[in-house]
């Protein structure tokens, strides 16, 4: 709630489900991961002093990452895997505005960007799983594979599988996450999905159209100038 001294409070636009709930690789003691598009009243953008925050972390029972709208949709036209994620993923929450939002999926991403940025979001997944990382080598490793194989059916169809474990490489990320693999092994298969991305790539023209999203900024940003 708010007073006659305080801004409006930030608006969820979408929140969606993510992480091994959503991938259907949940175990018995798996915590819920959650994304989610919030919109700040357009009026704090021009207070004096006011620190833009592009994104948030909020650890509680279960962990969320937000992102404000601009920020979101600068992230998604540089095809960040985690960002494209969300507008695909499935739904906790959303008003009309989160529904506008990923109705624009197909025009936010290129292909070179997702390229880019998923093979980029991998390497560092196979960095963390050699690492060992949070002594959790096997979550980085699974996420190494899936994301790559995700990277080759967003350029082969236009989107790509959310539950991992329905597709052709869910038997080896269950194996994978519960810890039955060898390093090696599980480098051969994500070289293996980046090398047939890098093929589909050549072959996909997927363009993104930056006017439109521009467009839904300005619209949101002018319905939020309270």
């Amino acid at each position: 709630m708010t007073t006659p001294d305080s801004p409006p409070a930030d608006t969820c636009i979408l929140k969606v489900v993510v992480g091994s709930h959503a991938h259907g690789l949940a175990g018995p003691d798996s915590d819920k991961d959650f994304r989610s598009v919030f919109v700040l009243p357009t009026a704090d953008l021009f207070r004096v002093g006011f620190k833009y925050q592009g994104s948030r972390m909020m650890k509680e029972e279960d962990d969320e990452t937000a992102w404000e709208i601009g920020h979101f949709l600068q992230l998604a036209r540089q095809g960040h895997p985690l960002v494209l994620e969300t507008l695909v993923a499935p739904v906790v929450a959303m008003d009309d505005w989160g529904a506008e939002l990923r109705q624009l999926f197909p025009r936010l991403w290129s292909a070179q960007a997702a390229y880019d940025a998923f093979v980029n979001y991998c390497d560092n997944q196979r960095k963390k799983m050699l690492e060992k990382k949070d002594g959790r080598p096997a979550k980085y490793a699974a996420a190494y594979v899936r994301v790559l194989f995700n990277l080759c059916e967003l350029l082969e169809r236009g989107t790509f599988s959310i539950r991992i474990s329905e597709t052709p490489v869910g038997e080896a990320v269950l194996k994978i996450k519960a810890g039955h693999y060898r390093p090696g092994e599980v480098i051969d298969m994500g070289e293996h999905w980046k090398e047939e991305a890098a093929r589909r790539l050549r072959a996909c023209s997927q363009q993104a159209h930056p006017e439109i999203a521009d467009a839904f900024l300005l619209k949101i940003r002018k319905a939020f100038l309270r």
